[in-house]
């Protein structure tokens, strides 16, 4: 008989080896929402503030805004600029130099060409912000009406726009005005400009419509009963009007060159309206003796179509989310 040696066995007591300890955390009371909740009192921020911050941080910004508001100060009150008539012309001055009360000297009629150069901005500037205004209402509801509607106003008003487009728009302007010789005003300059000038804002704003109409927030007004057109203008419009508005500044630049262009080749306003258009084709023949007399008209014109270029510039870069990250 063989004697085994005693083995003890205590299954019951558990031995806790080196690194196997473990403990247990007390009972979290507070909750993980009470522990991650961020305090954030401040006002929820839209596309319009968000791009109103970045357009501060810009020079750009300020100084086309300081040029567009002189232009605009110019065309509303020239009085405050310039004290004399800009019609009062004698010959015995011809193409004399600058003197006192005329910093810029006299035209080959005998005009001072600082008051010529301050009051040539309200033709300008009128011509620009009226055509610009009639554009954007057009090709907004146009581009509007065949982005939300689809079908056949779409493929009416795409082809209706596609020959307007066709055509530049100085020679249609140039053919109408040629038509309206006897009837030559600024009303007249706007409405040729604007018969040929909304193709592009249509199309935009055709683009925009269409890329937001989809949006939940659209389903929500109609699921709530809203009609087409208040969803046009409640909901989508202000959603899409971005563009349309970066686009709206810098045509308003190039409508100013194009009256310019009208009135340079004797078509546009009539000679009776002071314009710098006018006053770069009339200071043509003096151009080699006396350059100066067709420079100051034209760097007018310059600064002020330049200053809303830059305009649409900066906030066609403060409106892109892309353009802001970079």
């Amino acid at each position: 008989m063989h004697n085994h040696p005693h083995t003890e066995t205590n299954t019951n007591r558990a031995v806790a080896r080196r690194g196997q300890e473990y403990f247990v955390a007390e009972v979290d009371e507070t909750g993980l929402g009470a522990v991650d909740a961020v305090p954030d009192d401040r006002a929820p921020s839209n596309q319009w503030t968000e791009a109103w911050h970045a357009l501060r941080r810009r020079p750009l910004f300020w100084i086309s805004a300081i040029l567009i508001v002189l232009a605009v100060a110019m065309a509303l009150f020239p009085g405050l600029f310039a004290s004399v008539d800009p019609r009062e012309c004698m010959l015995s001055r011809s193409l004399h130099p600058a003197e006192s009360g005329h910093p810029f000297g006299f035209d080959r009629q005998g005009c001072d060409i600082y008051a010529r150069t301050i009051y040539g901005a309200r033709a300008s500037v009128t011509v620009g912000v009226l055509t610009t205004l009639i554009v954007t209402l057009l090709g907004t509801l146009i581009g509007a009406i065949a982005g939300f509607y689809g079908g056949i106003w779409d493929t009416l008003l795409s082809r209706l726009t596609d020959i307007f487009f066709a055509v530049p728009l100085v020679l249609a302007a140039i053919v109408v005005m040629s038509m309206m010789k006897g009837q030559r005003s600024i009303w007249m300059v706007v409405f040729a400009l604007s018969m040929f000038g909304w193709t592009q804002i249509a199309r935009i704003t055709r683009g925009a419509v269409m890329s937001v109409k989809n949006e939940e927030f659209v389903t929500a007004a109609r699921a709530l009963g809203a009609s087409n057109p208040r969803i046009i203008i409640s909901h989508i419009l202000p959603n899409a009007a971005a563009p349309i508005i970066v686009y709206a500044t810098v045509a308003l630049g190039t409508f100013i060159v194009a009256e310019a262009t009208l009135s340079f080749l004797g078509i546009g306003l009539p000679t009776t309206v002071v314009s710098w258009g006018g006053d770069i084709s009339a200071a043509q023949a003096s151009l080699r003796t006396q350059p100066m007399v067709l420079f100051y008209p034209a760097i007018a014109l310059a600064l002020t179509v330049l200053s809303f270029i830059m305009m649409g510039d900066a906030v066609r870069d403060a409106l892109d989310p892309k353009a802001r990250k970079r």
